[in-house]
């Protein structure tokens, strides 16, 4: 049953003890868009150290990837608010460019006179189609604003390699749990404010940011606002990685959740009871994790469907709070 929060709730339930939930359902596999490489930012000096990602809870994420589960379709619809031009389902043909921005080779899309920004965070597959397509349509779909949007390459031309799935062999599992420690979510969050600093450089029209994240990129959104230095003033995650109820704690930021069926239901549900600011949470109880971005089968028209339906959603949420 799909379920849907706009406004602010009040605050009750447990936290729940911090796991990485499942990240991928790995039934079928993406097709590639591109890999750049790009060199890193030195990170401010924060003090995350209490978020720190283990090689431990590394290697538990590789354990977890094949907790998925069936569940019957929900239909549902959002007011329309926007003109999404008709999904490509192969074949995506980028409407941006790639550009160095602050030391990260970046796709950057949007119309050049934006006012308004959203940095995205990618999955841990990198740059896809489905996901490159997903910031086209965040940049030129509303009818009332326009978007420029920023998604930097924090892998470096190296994301996790498609061939670690499924993490069936000791070896797979051993490479994967060395991916999560070489770029855990706290890390990559350090880097963010140093980034938006390039961003407003690159592009002074821009006066009002957000932030929006898939899968690992949730977490990594998660930590950023919360923490004193947050440069957004509305942030998102897609079917998030590590939902932990203690991350909407003290979030002084709209925030949107659109969670998938293999999102742990309780920790969604704590999640959105924490939230103390206008927020919009919602489950795509038929879709798997992943669905708005690589892990998306375009060609499904169901999925299709879901994969409009939530960037619409995303669409007017930061429409209405950015």
């Amino acid at each position: 049953m799909r379920r849907a929060t706009h406004l602010q709730l009040p605050s009750g339930g447990p936290r729940s003890n911090r796991s990485l939930r499942p990240l991928f359902d790995l039934s079928q596999r993406p097709s590639n868009h591109l890999q750049a490489g790009s060199r890193q930012l030195q990170p401010q000096s924060r003090s995350l150290h209490h978020h720190q990602l283990t090689s431990e809870v590394a290697a538990a994420a590789a354990a977890q990837i094949r907790a998925m589960s069936a569940m019957p379709a929900s239909h549902g619809h959002s007011a329309a608010c926007c003109n999404i031009p008709p999904i490509v389902s192969k074949g995506y043909k980028p409407k941006g460019s790639y550009e160095e921005i602050g030391g990260y080779k970046t796709y950057v899309t949007g119309p050049a006179d934006a006012t308004k920004a959203i940095v995205v965070v990618y999955d841990i597959f990198g740059y896809f189609d489905q996901t490159v397509q997903g910031a086209d349509i965040l940049a030129f779909s509303d009818d009332h604003q326009k978007y420029k949007v920023f998604m930097p390459d924090w892998f470096k031309g190296k994301p996790c390699p498609i061939e670690y799935y499924p993490p069936d062999t000791p070896e797979k599992q051993k490479a994967l749990g060395e991916f999560f420690a070489t770029f855990p979510p706290p890390k990559i969050a350090g880097y963010v404010p140093e980034y938006v600093d390039a961003v407003k450089a690159h592009s002074p029209s821009v006066s009002k940011l957000a932030m929006l994240g898939y899968c690992w990129g949730g977490k990594v959104v998660a930590l950023t606002v919360k923490a004193p230095t947050n440069p957004f003033a509305a942030a998102a995650a897609a079917h998030p990685a590590m939902v932990d109820p203690a991350d909407a704690e003290g979030l002084t930021v709209p925030f949107a959740l659109l969670a998938s069926k293999d999102e742990d239901v309780t920790a969604v549900k704590q999640f959105e009871e924490a939230l103390k600011v206008p927020h919009h949470v919602e489950t795509f109880a038929d879709q798997i994790h992943g669905w708005m971005a690589a892990r998306s089968d375009l060609t499904n028209d169901r999925v299709k469907e879901e994969y409009e339906r939530g960037y619409k959603t995303l669409l007017e949420f930061f429409g209405k709070q950015l």
